[in-house]
């Protein structure tokens, strides 16, 4: 695992024992997304992704006792299949209309739009992903999110390579 934080953006690097076709399911099938995205604890009750570029994603993320609902919506940018992924992300109410960060209790000077950039490398027995949020405060708190999401992605691997 190798992170690199910046004033603004969040570098993170994992490799994963699973293929770079299950890593690209991971974040382009809503019903997989919604089962790792997130910190520990949080639930992601809506995924929305209209996988093309162009196409809308909505995503609303439950803290663990529900009473507080983040939603996020945004825009595909990118799409190379199975290689990277970009989209935009913003702070949104539940129909997708974008709001201020503020609005949504962030602190002073979070971007209303961030750019998150996967890309995924075929490794021996695994994948090699490099995911950049930019746009996101190095001190916001996000890498730590992202860090508990990708260890929940990791045991979630798991079970779905059991299943299989």
């Amino acid at each position: 695992m190798n992170n690199a934080n910046s004033k603004d953006a969040v570098v993170i690097e994992r490799t994963f024992n699973a293929s770079q076709d299950l890593i690209w399911q991971m974040w382009t099938d809503a019903d997989h997304f919604k089962m790792w995205y997130g910190p520990q604890g949080f639930t992601v009750p809506v995924a929305e992704m209209d996988l093309r570029v162009g196409g809308r994603r909505l995503i609303c993320m439950a803290s663990p006792d529900g009473s507080m609902k983040m939603w996020t919506a945004g825009e595909y940018t990118e799409i190379s299949p199975k290689e990277r992924l970009s989209y935009t992300e913003s702070p949104a109410d539940e129909n997708g209309n974008v709001v201020s960060p503020a609005a949504m209790g962030m602190p002073e000077g979070y971007p209303a739009m961030t750019e998150v950039a996967v890309v995924l490398e075929a490794l021996d027995g695994g994948t090699k992903m490099v995911m950049t949020h930019a746009g996101v405060p190095a001190d916001s708190g996000a890498g730590g999110g992202w860090e508990q999401a990708f260890d929940k992605l990791t045991g979630y691997i798991e079970t779905v390579r059991s299943d299989s």
